[in-house]
This record gives structure tokens, sequence and C-alpha cells, in this order.
């Protein structure tokens, strides 16, 4: 059997470096006890390294000093719900954009129907990107939170979210990001781009374990606890705590997930950010130079590398995505993503609704084989209608 050629990183990265397997297996064997709520060393030892995560991470992302306001999640799907449940009440209201994953539509959507939240989606244009001036036009006395996904995980296209910050900041908006695509691959700035909140996960850029995530709250912007429960200090008082990380987080962490996301961070120190994407895209740039003008292949949004993600969507006439995908599974031993990829409104923008699109999406451990495999394999199935 050929290698196994993974190229769906939106999905999650694969694989891991290895020192991120090495070091949080050998940290939660050696160290897996509860951080900080007891007085023995090992616990102290424990809440050392998730609080220097915490900083490393709020130091990444450029935030405002606080690393206690670092909180982690399950994944960024968690984040996004923690800060649009915890932001967004009856007769307010919230703007996003057509191009957001589902774990915005759908809290969006629910707290719509239930709420009474009236949501604005603001549209991109053909080649991807959302105007930052129509985002302007639909903020309203009762906004109270914009939110976007900062790269799609469709099209790839980064939105320029220093513009629509500044809009945001103008306006006394709470402005709140999707970083799930780009947080480990995209530098991230949140007091140059006026960023309020970033929701990331870890499983992608960030070369966590599955399991970890969080978002970064910027001070003076207050997010209501969804959940209660355990926190480890001032276990007398009934209500949750108000203070941060506590506010947002209950129960045991994920210790061996924070010790992933602390050896991600070092292995991105250790490469370099800039690296890894100037790789990736490089790769981006070869594949889709290689399928630009191959008949029958249509590629969604390829005409600029600037402000992008390395993720290329494509269909091949006469077939469904899905077939494209098996075909490349079974005949070339290649792993990519089929269907509407959890973003129906990006699919509807692109007119691939129902059937959806074959994702190509590049990691650092892809090669230029690998890319070179992939040309040939679509090309093939293309020749053959």
């Amino acid at each position: 059997m050929d290698e196994f050629i993974y190229i769906d990183n939106s999905a999650t990265s694969f694989p891991k470096p290895q020192e991120v397997h090495d070091f949080a297996y050998e940290f939660y064997r050696d160290k897996g006890v509860n951080p900080g709520r007891a007085s023995f060393d090992l616990s102290q030892e424990v809440e050392n390294m998730v609080l220097e995560t915490r900083t490393v991470l709020m130091q990444f992302f450029n935030g405002d000093g606080k690393p206690e306001r670092l909180v982690f999640t399950y994944n960024a799907s968690d984040s996004l719900n923690m800060i649009i449940q915890g932001i967004l009440q009856e007769g307010d209201h919230a703007v996003s954009t057509n191009m957001e994953h589902n774990s915005v539509l759908r809290p969006l959507y629910v707290l719509s129907q239930k709420s009474g939240i009236e949501v604005d989606y603001v549209p991109c244009d053909s080649s991807g990107y959302v105007d930052p001036d129509d985002i302007k036009a639909k903020i309203k006395n009762n906004t109270k939170l914009v939110i976007v996904n900062h790269a799609s995980n469709v099209l790839g296209t980064v939105q320029p979210v220093g513009e629509i910050g500044k809009i945001c900041r103008e306006r006394s908006v709470t402005f709140a990001i999707d970083a799930a695509q780009t947080a480990g691959m995209i530098p991230i700035n949140m007091e140059r781009d006026s960023i309020d909140v970033v929701a990331f996960t870890g499983h992608k850029s960030l070369y966590a374990p599955a399991g970890i995530g969080g978002l970064y709250v910027r001070d003076g912007i207050e997010i209501e606890s969804i959940r209660f429960g355990g926190t480890g200090v001032k276990s007398a008082v009934r209500t949750h705590l108000e203070e941060y990380p506590f506010r947002l987080e209950c129960g045991t962490l994920n210790v061996s997930g924070v010790a992933g996301l602390y050896a991600g961070q070092k292995f991105i120190r250790s490469v370099g950010i800039d690296n890894i994407y100037e790789h990736e895209m490089k790769l981006l740039k070869m594949l889709i130079d290689g399928l630009r003008d191959v008949p029958g292949v249509i590629l969604y949004c390829p005409d600029s590398l600037e402000a992008r993600a390395p993720v290329l969507s494509l269909n091949v006439r006469g077939y469904t995505a899905g077939d494209v995908g098996t075909f490349l599974d079974v005949d070339f031993n290649i792993g990519v993503r089929t269907g509407l990829q959890c973003a129906p409104l990006v699919h509807e923008t692109i007119g691939t609704v129902p059937e959806g699109t074959v994702r190509f999406s590049i990691g650092f451990f892809n090669t230029e084989e690998h890319i070179r495999k992939a040309i040939d394999a679509v090309k093939e199935l293309a020749a053959r209608k």
C-alpha cells in the first residue's frame, strides 16, 4: 500500500509533531494530578504549567497582559457557544457573515428562535471576502456582538479583521473572531486589530490533541457563564465565581490537552509561524497552478494568494464531490474532505449546494510529492469524462 497522503488539515492537523505526543503523554503519565487544587508540590507544578500555557497563548495573540483571561474549553465550537450565549440577551442584535462555520451559525440560530435575538449576515464578494463597510452598515443601536470567521474553512479567504475591529471599537460593539483555522498559522494581534475575543481550538494549527481549545477575553469585556460547577477555590461560595478564568471554567481541566497546547506552542516557536505559513502557501500555489487549466476542474476563489489560508475547494465536472473523494481515497490513498464542510452559507454563495466541494487543506507536514500526486490524481479523474 502506498503512503497515505493526508490533505485534510482544516479538519485537524495530522500528523502532530512528535514533540507534542511525547510531552503530553509523559507529562500526564508522570504528573497527571488536578492542577492547583491541593497544597502538595506536584499539584502546584501542574498549575504552573497551566499558568505558563495561559501566558504563552495570551502573548501569542498579543492580548492585554492578563493571562487569567485565557480560558480553556473543549474546542472552538465550545468557545464560540460561550461567547455567543454569554454576550447576547433578549432584544440584542448581532452581525455575522455568510462565511461562518456552523459553530457560529447554529448558536446564533438557536438564540434567534428561543430568545428573540436579531442577526444580520453580511455576504462576501465573488472572491470570498467580506467588505468591512457592509458590516458597518448593519450595526445598530442594540448591536452587542460582531462575530467573524477569521479564515474560511471552505475557501481559505482571510477576512480584514483589523478594519472590522476598528469599526467595532468606534461603535463600542464587542468584536469576536473565530480563529479555528488561523490560530498557529497566521499571526493574530488583538491589540493592533481591536479584537475583543479570540476563540480557538488546539487540534488544528496549534498541534495539540483533540479536546482542548480556548478563548482570550480582553479586559473590560464580560461574558456571562453558561456552565456552573466546581472551581477548586472559594468552595463555600454558593454562586459560580465571577473572576477569570473561573468565570468560564468549571470542573477539572484537560491537563493532557493543556500540556499538548504547551508543547504545540513550543514547536511553533521553534519552527517559526512565518516559516510554517510560507511552506503551506508554497504548496497551495503548487496545487492551484497544477490544476488551474485542467479541463473539467472547477476551482473556487483561486485568483489570489493574498490574505489566504492554505485551502483549495474544487469540483470535477461529471462527478459529485463525494465521488471524487472516494476516488482519491480508494485509488490513490489520498484523504480530503468533501461536502458542505459545516459551512452551508458559503456553499449557497458559491453555488455548490447541495453536493458541496472537494476540499484540499494543506498542513506543515505535507510535501511537494504529496501535492504532485494529488494533482495527477485529479487530472486522471477529469480525463475520464
